[in-house]
């Protein structure tokens, strides 16, 4: 399987930017990482063990990178209004860094590219697909909170509401709603064991906002011996991957 390290030079960040890549041909999928926000994350979880066969088939391309997490969002030592701008900052390099690396990666200009992460990576992965439709088609979420207030400890200003899945999607209307309805689908995944409270509730809500605004998505909550762990998220991206890969899981 190929296999390799890249440092992404990003002006946005102000530094390079960690990230893997894994298959040498198929599809582009992004992970965002954990609480942890290191790239190597999800090889080290077992993760990319866990779709290896489809990286050694050229079935799929993945790319696990680096995330400011600890600056924006956990680390509460500075006020939010300053931490939602560095996630701000970490959006552009996504969008200016990240998504063209890819595409010339691929040699593609305008390839198609689908999102996952757990825990915190689900929130980035679903935030990202809603902002940006037409560049993600797909996010694969996966025990994530998508109501961002409970990590700027209930502070609001319109930099969160607009990071904040949960409150934007249920003002999203005319051409840009139309727009998500027709690019991109949220698979919402949770398991129902220990260490999802919070999670399941979340992906229940965030469910029933996506449907009222009539967003392809899938919700699947797994059963009550499914907890917040590497072993089950292991087990969920080898069948919903496969779902959207079209391939035996």
């Amino acid at each position: 399987m190929f296999r390799q390290h890249e440092m992404i030079p990003s002006a946005a960040m102000g530094r390079r930017v960690h990230l893997w890549r894994y298959g040498h041909f198929g599809p582009p999928l992004v992970a965002f990482p954990s609480a942890s926000g290191m790239a190597h994350e999800w090889e080290a979880h077992g993760m990319v063990e866990a779709l290896s066969d489809w990286l050694e088939a050229g079935k799929l391309k993945l790319y696990t990178v680096e995330s400011n997490v600890s600056e924006a969002w956990t680390r509460k030592e500075n006020p939010p209004e300053w931490r939602i701008k560095r996630h701000q900052l970490y959006e552009r390099f996504v969008l200016e860094d990240l998504v063209p690396y890819i595409r010339h990666d691929c040699q593609k200009s305008d390839i198609p590219i689908a999102l996952t992460g757990t825990s915190l990576g689900a929130f980035y992965a679903a935030n990202f697909a809603l902002k940006q439709p037409v560049i993600f088609r797909y996010a694969l979420c996966m025990s994530g909170r998508y109501d961002a207030t409970w990590m700027s400890d209930g502070f609001n200003n319109s930099d969160i509401y607009f990071n904040n899945p949960m409150a934007y999607v249920q003002g999203i209307q005319g051409e840009y709603l139309e727009m998500i309805r027709r690019h991109t689908k949220l698979v919402l995944v949770c398991g129902q064991g220990k260490w999802e409270d919070g999670n399941i509730e979340d992906a229940q809500n965030f469910a029933r906002v996506l449907e009222a605004k009539g967003i392809p998505h899938r919700l699947d909550l797994w059963g009550h011996d499914v907890s917040h762990q590497w072993s089950w998220w292991q087990r969920q991206a080898r069948v919903h991957l496969g779902h959207w890969l079209k391939l035996p899981v």
